[in-house]
């Protein structure tokens, strides 16, 4: 075995995936990723949501709602902070006791941590123990994501023809559209039909319980795939298996690191537009996700993954140029920006795993995309809704602007970086 799988000459199975779809497809490999990646977006933005429309109002009543969702975006970001300890643990779990012991622990945690969320008492109940209760499921949370991982993105991306590799590269992304889509239409659902009274009270509750079950469907079908004696021997041959952490990013720290930086609060506070109507805006901008992020696919294998990337991260830098004179310009230039962002972000998303994951050694591909999932959501998503509210709060939308302009330099840089990817 070669120590770069990148720069090594790929057998013909390797290539083509022919001798492992003999026994496993490609095709069930992507429902397995499809399944999982959904169930952890739709758990993202069902929490993301509601760090907007209800924490605020229910666990800090006592500041002026600027605050109350400054804090509750602290907490929202408490998970991503335990995930890539998360991961070192239950990497160890993996290594002692297999994949599908390690996946069982972390349904149970995850499933455990989200449905106590839905039975979260507020502060006009227990005060400030609302807060730490909830900080402590979303560490939970968080601990219990980082075990989630099943290998199953770097099985799919190393089990595929070399000529679709971006097509199945934009497979994993669909998670975040769907997840979009389904988080905000149980939401939208609840606001508009319900009181607003009714809605704090226990209206908002029900997506994490719908969320608990779509975690415990998402988890044991994907631990149905990993533990078959199929997929056992198709993971050994990969050499997808864990390493020691430490031992990892001694060897692909830089990737790591390459890989971290590759890939609705103002509306509600600072707007006189209701929730409902803006979570309408985002799933229709959801809907435009997904069809930017398939057709990232096609468009990686014509012209290259590298290419695609630097492409859309420069219109993503030009969008950040008018992206804040949109936000304030009515309903018609809040879904516009939507609209825009969502097919620029999903062009660009598409192919932001398949990119991260051909950097890494075969040795050390299972244990390195996990670590780099985990720091790439700390990176990207944990402190972001805080930033930007506190920007756009303090320094006017024009700040935000800035922020996402920061974004795009940083994948271009991470580009210039990863010298390997032209030659996947």
């Amino acid at each position: 075995m070669t120590a770069n799988a990148t720069t090594a000459t790929p057998s013909n199975d390797d290539v083509s995936g022919t001798n492992a779809h003999d026994s496993v497809s490609s095709g069930e490999i992507a429902i397995g990723v499809i399944i999982g990646r959904t169930s952890e977006f739709f758990d993202f933005f069902v929490y993301a949501i509601a760090s907007v429309v209800v924490f605020p109002k229910l666990v800090f009543p006592y500041v002026d709602p600027l605050t109350g969702t400054l804090y509750s975006f602290a907490i929202f970001a408490l998970a991503f902070v335990a995930r890539p300890i998360g991961t070192t643990i239950f990497l160890a779990v993996d290594r002692a006791y297999g994949r599908g012991a390690k996946l069982t622990i972390a349904l149970l945690l995850l499933g455990t941590s989200t449905v106590a969320v839905a039975f979260l008492p507020g502060y006009d109940s227990i005060g400030s123990f609302s807060a730490i209760l909830l900080s402590l499921l979303r560490i939970g949370q968080g601990l219990a994501l980082g075990g989630s991982w099943d290998g199953l993105p770097s099985l799919l991306a190393l089990n595929v023809p070399a000529r679709s590799r971006g097509w199945y590269a934009m497979i994993p992304q669909l998670g975040a559209p769907l997840g979009l889509l389904v988080a905000s239409a149980l939401f939208t659902f609840f606001i508009t039909t319900l009181s607003a009274g009714d809605f704090l009270d226990w209206g908002w509750r029900y997506p994490f319980f719908v969320a608990f079950a779509i975690n415990v469907v998402a988890l044991f079908a994907r631990l149905r795939i990993v533990v078959t004696p199929e997929y056992s021997e198709l993971f050994g041959r990969r050499d997808l298996e864990p390493e020691p952490v430490a031992a990892t990013l001694q060897a692909e720290g830089r990737n790591v690191v390459i890989g971290t930086c590759a890939p609705l609060a103002w509306v509600f506070l600072f707007t006189q537009d209701g929730p409902g109507r803006f979570l309408i805006i985002e799933m229709i901008a959801a809907v435009f996700g997904v069809i930017a992020i398939i057709a990232s696919g096609p468009i990686a294998d014509r012209v290259g993954r590298r290419t695609l990337l630097g492409a859309s991260a420069v219109a993503i830098a030009a969008f950040s140029g008018f992206a804040p004179q949109l936000l304030n310009n009515g309903g018609f230039g809040e879904t516009l920006f939507m609209l825009l962002g969502f097919v620029l972000l999903g062009i660009s998303f598409g192919q932001s795993s398949g990119s991260v994951a051909s950097n890494f050694s075969q040795a050390n591909r299972y244990t390195a995309s996990a670590l780099t999932s985990d720091f790439a959501w700390l990176a990207g998503a944990a402190f972001a809704p805080l930033v930007a509210l506190f920007l756009a709060a303090h320094f006017g939308l024009l700040s935000v602007g800035a922020y996402l302009l920061s974004a795009a330099i940083c994948t271009l840089l991470a580009l210039a970086l990863s010298r390997r990817l032209d030659r996947i």
